[in-house]
């Protein structure tokens, strides 16, 4: 069964050694390695004020922090993301508002956006949902027009690009999750980026209690409560190791998924999904639409090729139940569906997930 989606780890030649110099070193928590990470992902992103954390989650709440988001404010976002997103928000006691998705791409939809804002309006978050890049040109224009800041909930995004940019560069905050199976393992981990450096050094306190890591322990005063939300030496070494890995396996998911777009494009009972102008996918998942889907399912399933949707819309779970009318999202989650597209797709296998699905079902 070709999967939907698999960990990638470095051969272990590469990797054990590695790790068990760490294990062994004495200095297994925050420290060099961390910061070295640290360093290494800021060069490839662009941004030097990146900080690791213990979660994609915790970086999205380390943000919500920081714009101060709290009870008695409204904060807008989608309902087509993995749980985090959102109950990181609810965490804080905002309410969620969640806007409608563009029909076409699934995606948050600036013009629902723009109808949900109101004197409460804390923040916007946004989903670059299966690795592709939100409609960024019209929401920074509401942020500006409006002078709310933006999340960008990078989860799936690593490596995807906005203005030739890679994700990381264009919100006020930015956060990537290198769980079990994006497109890099920590085993688990995340990063938070940030524009302005006094939120980056109020950011790497909040991950550590509150404390200053640069000051002598028994020196230091805290003066706002954060979490332990830090990144221990043993990830960051996982981390390092895989970044010399990452740029070949990131071109993999998007070589599959260029190829799909081309290969895909003519097929009987499938639309694919446009992409924003400024906008690169790195292809976490190859989302398309398609007709039955159920159907669709099964018969790639019993091609040995697994299909799924793979997450519950959010405004389905009763912590999130919405009144809210959502037509375009209740059109699209029931025609969308994620097949293979990962490093452990072969160039044999994607031939013979596109032959399959143009035999139809």
């Amino acid at each position: 069964m070709i999967p939907l989606v698999k960990p990638f780890l470095p051969p272990k030649e590469n990797l054990i050694p590695r790790i068990e110099d760490i294990l062994y070193s004495g200095y297994i928590s925050e420290g060099e390695a961390v910061y070295e990470f640290e360093d290494k992902f800021s060069k490839l992103i662009g941004n030097p004020y990146c900080i690791s954390v213990n979660s994609g989650t915790a970086a999205l709440h380390i943000a919500l922090l920081l714009i101060g988001a709290g009870t008695g404010d409204e904060v807008i976002s989608t309902a087509l993301t993995a749980e985090p997103t959102n109950t990181t928000i609810a965490l804080t006691g905002a309410k969620i508002l969640f806007a409608d998705v563009d029909i076409n791409t699934g995606l948050i939809d600036p013009k629902s956006i723009k109808n949900l804002i109101t004197e409460r309006t804390k923040a916007i978050m946004v989903v670059h949902y299966a690795g592709m890049v939100c409609d960024m040109d019209e929401i920074n224009k509401i942020s500006k027009k409006y002078n709310i800041p933006v999340i960008e909930d990078a989860a799936h995004a690593l490596m995807s690009k906005y203005k030739g940019k890679y994700i990381g560069n264009n919100s006020a905050y930015t956060c990537f999750s290198f769980q079990a199976i994006k497109h890099m393992t920590t085993v688990d981990g995340g990063f938070l980026c940030l524009k302005n450096r006094d939120e980056y050094i109020r950011a790497k306190k909040l991950r550590w209690f509150g404390l200053d890591k640069k000051t002598a322990r028994l020196k230091n005063n805290i003066k706002e409560a954060g979490y332990k939300y830090h990144m221990n030496n043993v990830n960051a070494t996982i981390g390092l190791v895989q970044m010399e890995h990452l740029n070949n396996n990131v071109l993999k998911y998007i070589s599959n998924g260029q190829f799909y777009d081309d290969s895909l494009k003519n097929a009987s009972g499938v639309t694919l999904i446009p992409y924003y102008n400024n906008t690169e996918p790195s292809y976490w998942l190859y989302t398309l639409k398609v007709e039955r889907r159920a159907d669709f399912i099964a018969n790639l399933q019993n091609n040995g090729i697994t299909a799924s949707p793979l997450h519950l819309r959010n405004d389905k779970h009763a912590l999130f139940a919405s009144k809210c009318k959502l037509i375009n999202l209740d059109i699209f989650y029931e025609e969308f569906v994620h097949i293979p597209c990962g490093w452990w797709v072969s160039n044999e296998d994607r031939h013979k997930i596109v032959e399959v699905i143009k035999k139809g079902w």
